[in-house]
């Protein structure tokens, strides 16, 4: 029997836009607690909360330890971080955590208490204006403190971690501690009890890494963490600190071992036999490095496995763990150029070799239980799942119950992996998704229609993984190319430098090269092209619609909370931890004033031709919905025709089942108004 042919965008697909959001997310946060393996998971239909689970035993079954509506999830910085840490007890558990709804820090001996244990106040921000009474029904952005990256220790009857304290009403009225917090749930009532390790010395902290033995049961007699300050990011430049602890709990004087202006370590962790292990891009690759602090003072640090790849990647959470040391002496690392796969190092021959297996692609969230290593992991035919790895036998395998394939495998996309020659030769990395359908062809001649992803940061990256919001379009005959622009990581510094003082320039040369080429080459129909992105990836978009340069090659754009006003932003209009970014990504605003009114989308919105539609959260604090709202007044004085969708109680990013089958299905009928093709199956979007 013949193959139908049927238009490219016009083909049936059993991805629907609820299959997309059932699957939105991935598990985060995996580590051990003694021989028992915990890590969150999205729980898009319940209203976007992250679950606890835990598996007791291999073989079993994963369980969620905390029901409804418990939501294992901070915001400090805005984008969060670790959300919970768990010691090994005679009889059990004890694992603290933080709830997203009040953000604050819990505790928890699963099977033992009845409910969990607040151990920290509920307080207002100043500010904030919560009603006299109703304190407990704060709103997680009107806090006064947030807490993350716990790390419990028993014999001194406390956790520690990060606190993020906002002492006015501004988003920059905030400071950040690393502070010892009463385990026996005291400071719940008085904010006093909470004890100050390190008194505000740098703006950004992450969470403590103690030597503390025996899985954080024993007494730590060292710690280290990372810091920071404006107007570096942590990919830009951080500092390694290390104190000792006396029996007590208190920290000797500060030390900084490692770091600098133009070095970002990414992560710390100490060895068995108290080295301290950290992975810095002092030479321009983010790699492994050993110090020796045995003698109290540090000697010279050794490169472990010097490479042109890296062990690590941008900090945007408190907690990612790209590499964690075994007790053999053994090193599990994340690691690669452009995919991140795993490997087991021996630090001292330098011998790396990598773990078996379909995946292709593993988080940074790595735990160890004995010689076993259980991740997170993906490839482009599977999606992200809890995967071990056994150091002695070489054996890989699924850990925690494997997600059945939603539908036919099929139907799943066939990516290449394509590097491009950019504006004077450059390198520009890609993932190129053509239109694929078990069942269906285009008729003879006819080229597909293309949408270019732009990845949100913009110091970040697209990994090759099975995504089946890029099924939902692949699989209609819609073709979709990821572009890992220049600012990306994955392929070292000076290729993650290239965006500085070049964001909204090379961004967006790079994605044109993509869309360029792919319609030369006759892959893609060039009268046919399209772009899209979140955060960073929508100011792309919205720039590609702006920018002299490339105006005219899109047909239109999906464009999602995204920032379109430098000038706003940088004065005020963002959060904290990004407030200073633009310093590197535009320049200090005091020496370039213009290019923040130039660059901005915002300025040329009255220019834009193409339509487009924007899809915003009514209660984003890193791109606020004003930010749109100016954009669409200036724009709606020019030719383009364009749709507004906001979503209440949505941040930045959408979490919730039925925001996102609202915007899938949006950007689908974008596409089918602009190119030309058939889709009753989906709400029209109305363009004004």
């Amino acid at each position: 029997m013949a193959t139908p042919q049927v238009p490219y965008g016009s083909w049936p697909s059993p991805v629907d836009a609820g299959l997309v959001a059932a699957h939105d997310g991935v598990p985060e946060y995996l580590d051990s607690v003694g021989d028992e393996v915990w890590w969150t998971e999205p729980r898009p239909r319940e209203g976007g909360r992250r679950a606890l689970l835990r598996l007791r035993s291999r073989g079993g079954e994963p369980e969620t330890v905390l029901p409804e509506p418990w939501d294992a999830r901070n915001r400090v910085l805005e984008y969060g971080g670790k959300p919970w840490a768990g010691v090994p007890e005679a009889t059990g558990s004890l694992v603290v955590f933080t709830h997203d709804a009040d953000q604050r820090l819990y505790r928890l001996r699963p099977g033992t208490d009845a409910a969990p244990l607040p151990l920290t106040p509920l307080e207002p921000r100043p500010g904030a204006g919560a009603p006299a009474g109703r304190e407990d029904r704060l709103a997680p952005q009107q806090v006064r403190f947030r807490w993350a990256d716990p790390s419990p220790l028993p014999l001194l009857g406390e956790v520690w971690c990060v606190r993020e304290e906002y002492t006015g009403p501004d988003p920059t009225d905030v400071r950040r501690d690393l502070v010892a917090v009463p385990l026996d749930g005291s400071a719940a009532e008085d904010a006093d009890r909470v004890r100050v390790l390190t008194q505000h010395t740098h703006h950004f902290v992450t969470g403590p890494r103690t030597n503390a033995p025996d899985g954080g049961a024993g007494a730590p007699t060292r710690v280290a963490w990372l810091a920071w300050d404006h107007p570096a990011m942590p990919w830009d430049g951080t500092l390694l600190q290390v104190a000792d602890v006396d029996p007590f709990g208190g920290l000797g004087p500060v030390r900084t071992v490692a770091g600098g202006p133009e070095e970002a370590v990414a992560q710390a962790e100490w060895t068995a036999d108290g080295s301290l292990l950290y992975v810095t891009d002092a030479d321009g690759w983010w790699n492994l490095r050993r110090l020796d602090l045995t003698d109290g003072e540090p000697g010279s640090p050794v490169r472990l496995c010097p490479r042109e790849e890296e062990f690590a990647g941008a900090l945007w959470k408190i907690g990612y763990r790209w590499f964690a040391p075994l007790e053999s002496g053994l090193i599990a690392a994340v690691h690669g150029r452009g995919s991140q796969k795993l490997g087991v190092l021996d630090p001292d021959t330098g011998e790396l070799v990598d773990a078996a297996g379909p995946w292709t692609e593993w988080m940074a969230s790595l735990g160890v239980v004995d010689s076993r290593v259980v991740g997170i992991a993906a490839s482009p035919r599977s999606s992200h799942e809890v995967v071990e790895l056994d150091t002695r036998t070489g054996r890989t395998r699924p850990l925690a119950a494997p997600r059945a394939d939603p539908v036919d495998p099929a139907y799943y996309p066939e990516p290449l992996l394509r590097t491009f020659s950019g504006p004077g030769g450059r390198d520009v990395h890609a993932h190129v998704y053509p239109p694929h359908h078990p069942e269906y062809t285009a008729p003879e001649g006819e080229l597909p229609p293309y949408v270019i992803w732009a990845h949100g940061g913009p110091t970040g990256r697209l990994p090759l993984v099975l995504d089946l919001e890029i099924a939902y379009f692949t699989s209609r005959g819609i073709g979709v190319a990821e572009v890992n622009y220049g600012g990306s990581t994955g392929y070292g510094r000076d290729y993650r430098n290239r965006l500085r003082g070049q964001w909204g320039v090379v961004d967006v040369e790079d994605c044109a090269t993509v869309a360029r080429a792919l319609a030369e080459e006759g892959i893609a129909d060039g009268a046919r092209l399209a772009i899209r992105g979140g955060s960073a990836g929508g100011w792309t978009s919205a720039s590609s619609l702006t920018s002299p340069t490339v105006s005219g090659l899109y047909a239109c754009a999906a464009i999602s909370y995204p920032v379109l006003d430098l000038e706003q932003w940088s004065q005020g209009e963002t959060h904290d931890f990004e407030s200073q970014y633009l310093h590197s990504l535009i320049g200090p605003p005091e020496q370039v004033p213009g290019r923040y009114r130039e660059r901005s989308p915002l300025r040329r919105a009255r220019e834009v031709t193409a339509p487009f539609l924007l899809l915003q959260g009514t209660e984003d604090p890193i791109c606020p919905p004003a930010q749109c709202e100016r954009f669409l007044r200036e724009a709606a004085e020019g030719p383009s025709r364009s749709a507004y969708l906001t979503f209440e109680g949505e941040g930045h990013g959408f979490r919730r089942a039925e925001t996102i089958v609202t915007a899938v299905e949006a950007e689908l009928s974008l596409y089918a108004r602009t190119f030309a093709f058939s889709r009753p199956d989906v709400p029209a979007v109305e363009l004004t």
